[in-house]
Order: C-alpha cells, then sequence, then structure tokens
C-alpha cells in the first residue's frame, strides 16, 4: 500500500527538517528565538504538507497542499540566507541545506505536475 512515507519527496523534506533542526542548536544561533522558529515551522510545513496532500482524495486538494509545501521550501531558503548574513560561521551550512531546499522544491514541483496530468487526464 502506497504511502507519504514512501515517497522520496517527503523523505529528502524530513532529511531537511532534521538538519535544520540540528543547525538551529548551534550556540551562537539558538539565542535567536524568533528566527529558530520560523525556520523550524516552515521547514515542518514542507514535510507536513507534502503528507496531508498525498492523504487528501480529491485531486485539486492535493495540488494545493503541495503548492503550500513548495511555497514554504521559498521561505526555507528565504531565511537560510538570514542565517548565512546574521551568523557567518553558519555560511557553509545555510548554504547547503539551502541547496537540500532547492532539491526538495524540484521533487515537489514535479509532484505538482504529475498530479496534474491525472487530473487533466
Amino acid at each position: 500500500m502506497k504511502s507519504f512515507e514512501n515517497l522520496e519527496v517527503w523523505q529528502q523534506a524530513r532529511s531537511l527538517v532534521s538538519a535544520i533542526y540540528q543547525m538551529t542548536l548551534n550556540d551562537k544561533i539558538v539565542r535567536d528565538y524568533g528566527l529558530c522558529s520560523q525556520l523550524q515551522r516552515a521547514a515542518v510545513s514542507i514535510m507536513s504538507n507534502i503528507a496531508e496532500g498525498f492523504e487528501r482524495i480529491h485531486l485539486q486538494e492535493k495540488i494545493q497542499f503541495y503548492n503550500v509545501a513548495r511555497a514554504s521550501c521559498g521561505e526555507v531558503r528565504s531565511l537560510l540566507y538570514v542565517v548565512a548574513d546574521s551568523y557567518p560561521s553558519l555560511i557553509q551550512q545555510a548554504t547547503l541545506l539551502r541547496d537540500d531546499a532547492v532539491s526538495v522544491g524540484k521533487l515537489i514541483t514535479g509532484l505538482i505536475q504529475s498530479t496534474q496530468r491525472r487530473k487533466n487526464g
């Protein structure tokens, strides 16, 4: 039986969430509660909206949740620029995580396109 846990995109989103939580435990950034909280919530939103979209029956609802997940990828990338700009010691880590977020976003785009083909076909 298919489940969202089997989706490569959800698995990569889960890995991104884990890596972001690890980065936000860094001694320098952990005190920046607002930034850490927003970054964590945006990352969790990617993973959660993929799961919720997968569980929806109506294709248009699936697409809506996948679009929210893709938008959350953009939010994560933007927030990672704030991390890099504000915490020079985290530039390399933020850049790698931004690349991961781009990869997840591309997978979500593929999921949206696949779902749209099902809807239109």
